[in-house]
């Protein structure tokens, strides 16, 4: 239920109080099994950035959670049991957008010494001979594809139980034990799955695709298409606090990239006025 004009002006102060079901909370919603994004322990970067904002917008922190698959916004944001979803790329109509907080691509991942520190695009001759673990019905499946990649190429399903599979780990773990050569993950989860492997996997952000679908994606936070004064508070809470999100994302090995697709790493903001 939307609140009462009264209930709102409780705490008119606050910017985006009369759009918010509990003004006084920070409410967002994740996936309770989904890392590095959420998971219901609050050990996601998703979690850690919500943890920020609510604390710089002095309001109390709850989360709500459901699985990340079909009906997610509509059980979610679209039923009034959150006001954010932390994590959500441009070019999706099911929510508004703020503005993107990272910029991140899919990326290769193998294992250190392999050859492939400079490949930047699936259609390098180096790949051609390689077996490359691919995520089905993911944007460079389709790359793969155009180029003439997916006979080797071993294939992880898009949809699993999170509460007892992971594409990700399973591709980390054949990578480790040479069952494929490389992979090739959506960036988030390149990253933070490549450090957990042990020795740590390198990552090496697509960034140079010329065909095929769009692989670069801008992501942002989702909020319910009337709240046009939460968006600018939040809008204004991003852009306040950039440095401070790269450092977050930074911690978590996600491969995040500027304007230009150059990676942003520690000794890049180390530099920056």
């Amino acid at each position: 239920m939307r609140p009462t004009g009264a209930h709102a002006q409780t705490s008119d102060a606050d910017k985006g109080a009369l759009e918010l079901v509990d003004p006084d909370v920070f409410r967002a919603c994740g996936d309770p099994r989904n890392l590095p994004f959420s998971n219901d322990k609050g050990e996601g970067f998703e979690n850690k950035l919500a943890e920020l904002f609510a604390a710089k917008l002095g309001k109390k922190l709850s989360y709500t959670y459901f699985p990340q698959a079909t009906g997610f916004v509509r059980m979610t944001l679209g039923s009034y049991r959150c006001d954010i979803i932390m994590g959500f790329p441009q070019g999706d109509d099911q929510a508004q957008l703020t503005v993107p907080y990272y910029k991140t691509t899919y990326a290769l991942v193998f294992k250190p010494g392999s050859g492939l520190e400079d490949v930047t695009a699936i259609s390098d001759p180096r790949l051609k001979d390689k077996r490359i673990g691919i995520v089905a019905r993911t944007p460079p499946s389709t790359n793969m594809a155009i180029n003439g990649l997916l006979g080797r190429a071993k294939s992880y399903p898009l949809f699993v139980d999170t509460r007892t599979d992971s594409s990700a780990q399973a591709m980390m773990d054949d990578l480790a034990h040479g069952e494929i050569d490389c992979g090739i993950l959506w960036g988030p989860m390149a990253g933070y799955y490549a450090r957990q492997a042990n020795p740590p996997m390198t990552v090496v952000p697509l960034t140079k695709e010329t065909t095929g679908p769009q692989m670069t994606y801008r992501i942002g936070m989702a909020v319910r298409v009337a709240d046009q004064e939460w968006k600018r508070t939040l809008n204004r809470l991003i852009m306040e606090n950039q440095t401070e999100i790269n450092k977050l994302l930074i911690s978590y090995n996600i491969p995040i990239l500027d304007d230009t697709n150059t990676p942003i790493t520690s000794e890049t903001l180390a530099k920056r006025p």
